[in-house]
């Protein structure tokens, strides 16, 4: 299990980020959008109602800290692709509400999301840093937390292990992690300069990639997750999004022109033979 914790300072766009995904260019594609995200929340603490209700809530209790700057607290709780269907919704509202606990924001409101835009699944935790007593959870060491946070809940429900965080471990552990990165890079460098020569579209290089084990996220960028649930950036081993484009529409030129090449190759070769000697 991986968990990611941020700090914000919109209750309004964090949630409507959730709930409708990235803002798109027509209500269409904003439809299709949030279908494909399948945003359902699956536990409430101290609050309740609609998004629009929920906000105002929030809001409301955040003022009593108004020096707080960002009273937005986010976790984000990915589980490894061979736990797929493997935790109830009960128990995955049950690991959220732990994570409160362990973070000190038990008594304060929180919602519970879970998401089905990605292979693995997860689910995303919002809370108000602020109590009903006006006092604020601290965030303080939470990388560190939230890493010991994952083992506990990993040995708890049986989930596949994930590496610690590399920056907590010994340094002979974390040279070797380094090294293990290092060769994930060099993989998917290999594997996706093979596909992108043999693509002609960004979506048959999503395609291709999956279908070699690879998870991909395609939006205004583009990342992939390795079977060991590793996660790169296209432009962390040299392939942006839009270098990608860029190299497949070299590629389509340079095809185009040889195609060219070849009829007029074909065309001299015909009108050589008819000229009579």
């Amino acid at each position: 299990m991986i968990g990611k914790i941020t700090t914000g300072k919109s209750f309004r766009g964090c949630l409507g980020y959730l709930h409708e995904g990235r803002l798109q260019e027509s209500k269409e594609l904003q439809l299709e959008e949030m279908a494909k995200k399948q945003a359902e929340v699956i536990h409430y603490n101290r609050c309740f109602g609609n998004k629009k209700q929920v906000v105002k809530q929030l809001v409301a209790v955040s003022k009593l800290n108004p020096k707080l700057a960002k009273p937005v607290f986010h976790a984000s709780l990915s589980f490894a692709y061979d736990d797929a269907a493997l935790l109830t919704e009960q128990q995955k509202a049950d690991i959220a509400i732990a994570m409160a606990e362990e973070f000190g924001f038990d008594q304060n409101q929180f919602v519970v999301i879970t998401h089905a835009d990605t292979l693995h699944e997860h689910i995303h935790i919002v809370a108000n840093r602020v109590g009903y007593d006006g006092k604020t959870a601290s965030d303080s060491n939470s990388y560190k937390r939230m890493a010991q946070f994952c083992r506990k809940m990993e040995n708890q429900y049986k989930l596949t292990p994930v590496l610690s965080p590399n920056r907590f471990l010994q340094a002979e552990k974390r040279i070797a992690k380094a090294n293990r990165v290092d060769n994930r890079k060099e993989s998917l460098k290999e594997r996706l300069k093979e596909v992108i020569s043999k693509s002609t579209t960004i979506e048959e290089v999503k395609t291709r990639m999956e279908k070699r084990g690879y998870q991909v996220e395609l939006g205004r960028g583009i990342a992939f997750t390795d079977k060991k649930q590793v996660r790169f950036k296209g432009s962390e081993v040299g392939y942006s999004l839009a270098n990608i484009k860029a190299q497949l529409i070299r590629q389509h030129r340079i095809a185009e022109q040889q195609i060219q090449q070849d009829k007029a190759g074909k065309l001299a070769g015909k009108q050589t033979k008819g000229i009579s000697i």
